[in-house]
């Protein structure tokens, strides 16, 4: 019988000349595997070939653990740049009247949310002129109230980012806009010693843009900036 390779020869010296090419083809080594296995017989187990299958599953595991974890770091640092371009934008008026149209315009544009609320605890009324004459961005609320909003009536700790999923946002802070509110992140602002505290809302109408489940740190630093920045405004 002839022993001359059937395959052709120019195929048969580059598979030996780069070897490596099929090692990494796991389509191709299944192939061969699973050809190895036939020529073996039924009656023959093949400890090598289910080791590696096992190997396989862990590489193919281990390969979208290490595509999510980079996804992940892709997407902290974008959203980290995001909340940086933001407080460069806050920090651009030199009156706070242009300070609080900047934060439902540029900001909120920057950030990627419908709205921005500021909502402010005080003795004084929506009508007076000088609120009046903020805009819309500016609410403000009775004392307490802005840990009511956020405990629901519960006796729960407060903290200072809190992320959910709404029905629909709060007439008192979103006015107009509160019937298309499907989610926010409220952020407590404290103003300093003798103030009553305030609070800033991000609202959408996406409802999955904000969940409990979402991480709070860069929120966490934006909020520490604003509240810093309304303590120069007030004084």
């Amino acid at each position: 019988m002839s022993t001359k390779p059937v395959i052709d020869d120019s195929l048969r010296e580059k598979i030996i000349a780069e070897p490596d090419v099929i090692l990494d083809d796991k389509d191709l080594m299944r192939a061969l595997v699973a050809a190895n296995e036939r020529a073996m017989g039924s009656n023959i187990v093949d400890l090598r070939g289910v080791a590696m299958e096992r190997l396989e599953t862990r590489l193919d595991r281990l390969e979208d653990t290490h595509r999510s974890v980079i996804a992940a770091a892709y997407e902290n640092l974008a959203g980290t740049n995001q909340v940086h371009r933001a407080i460069l934008q806050m920090l651009e008026p030199t009156s706070f009247e242009a300070f609080l149209k900047d934060l439902a315009g540029p900001v909120a544009e920057v950030l990627r949310v419908d709205c921005i609320k500021l909502v402010l605890e005080t003795a004084q009324t929506d009508e007076d002129p000088v609120l009046k004459r903020l805009g819309s961005v500016l609410s403000v609320a009775h004392a307490g109230y802005i840990r009511d909003y956020l405990s629901g009536g519960r006796n729960a700790p407060q903290r200072q980012v809190t992320l959910r999923q709404v029905h629909e946002g709060d007439l008192q802070i979103y006015g107009e806009e509160a019937g298309f509110v499907r989610s926010e992140a409220c952020m407590t602002l404290d103003f300093g010693p003798n103030r009553l505290p305030g609070m800033l809302v991000l609202g959408s109408e996406d409802p999955h843009q904000f969940s409990p489940q979402q991480g709070t740190d860069l929120l966490g630093f934006f909020a520490g900036v604003f509240e810093r920045t309304m303590r120069r405004w007030l004084a």
